[in-house]
């Protein structure tokens, strides 16, 4: 049954958000964020292994594992979510003309980052449906924007917000977080999980074991796409990945037609400039596209993930590393 709209309290809603986003974005963002996600600060609790969790280590049976380190709005208990075959829909340009749409609507699962839009004109390409969706805090605001687009059309997913712990505490003083609980009470209906602080500080430890960098003294800013990857990780035994180039893809050498960083964004920037002038850049904190890509051509010679919209594979590990791969396969069976 569909949530009767409340003018009044959208209203009061979007007022609010302005308010307190202007604070929030106008201050020291990225240093703010490094201090907050800093856990020397933070009371310990036990820690779960940042290793990427292989749908094969799952216990049996029909009921979904609850996954440790989401945690819902109001009632604030762990996601239960679990899908054979998930489709992880970029934002890419490069999915414009594809006509996947289909496809990606016939998985069990489909995943899709921050306000990236589904159906409509976009239909034929990116499908219409939509199982979970996984939203930067920055992006909390377009999403309250596009509401009739998202939020009401998306009634039956799942939404994980992230971001920083100092704007995620459940303690009366995480703007974000105080934010998306006035969202769940205008918009009931809606499945709204944060992630953790203890979550958060495990993709910084595994972003460090996977690239060997350290996120903060290299002024990395982890992407959602990190996020949406790790989780999909979690919770699917097959990830389908629409629109996501290989590492190499943006090389120097390398001679592609321009396409938008987001298919919804014509007239946007172009993607591999982005992901090149991201990855080069050493002052402030930039987001490490291409390193991120080479972790995922990594985890998809063990896990069970598929690039399509360019179709690619990850290139074969050199024969001194078969007996590696051969052993990491068979410590996740």
């Amino acid at each position: 049954m569909k949530t009767p709209r409340r003018p009044g309290m959208v209203m009061l809603l979007l007022l609010l958000l302005c308010a307190s986003l202007f604070l929030v974005y106008n201050g020291s963002f990225y240093s703010i964020a490094r201090d907050s996600n800093d856990t020397r600060t933070q009371p310990q609790e036990k820690t779960i292994s940042p290793r990427p969790v292989a749908a094969s280590s799952r216990p049996p049976g029909n009921r979904p594992p609850s996954l440790q380190g989401y945690i819902s709005i109001g009632e604030r208990k762990p996601l239960k979510m679990h899908c054979g075959t998930c489709a992880l829909v970029t934002s890419s340009g490069h999915l414009v003309g594809g006509g996947r749409g289909q496809e990606i609507d016939q998985a069990q699962c489909v995943i899709r980052m921050n306000d990236a839009p589904a159906g409509g004109d976009y239909a034929a390409d990116v499908g219409r449906r939509t199982s979970l969706r996984v939203v930067a805090h920055s992006s909390m605001q377009r999403v309250l924007r596009s509401r009739e687009r998202l939020l009401d059309a998306s009634q039956d997913a799942v939404f994980i917000f992230w971001g920083p712990g100092g704007y995620m505490r459940r303690d009366g003083k995480g703007l974000v977080y105080n934010n998306l609980r006035l969202m769940s009470q205008v918009l009931p209906a809606l499945k709204v999980y944060i992630v953790s602080w203890q979550k958060m500080q495990q993709f910084d430890d595994l972003f460090k074991k996977e690239t060997g960098k350290d996120r903060k003294i290299s002024n990395s800013w982890l992407s959602t796409g990190w996020f949406t990857m790790t989780i999909a990780l979690e919770l699917c035994d097959r990830i389908n990945v629409y629109g996501m180039v290989s590492p190499d893809f943006c090389s120097g050498d390398a001679s592609h037609p321009s396409v938008p960083y987001h298919y919804y964004e014509p007239r946007g920037p172009d993607e591999c400039a982005m992901y090149i002038s991201h990855e080069r850049g050493r002052r402030g904190s930039h987001h490490r596209f291409i390193t991120e890509k080479r972790v995922f051509a990594k985890w998809a010679r063990t896990f069970d993930i598929h690039f399509y919209q360019p179709t690619w594979r990850p290139s074969p590990l050199p024969s001194n590393r078969t007996l590696y791969t051969v052993a990491t396969k068979g410590r996740q069976t």
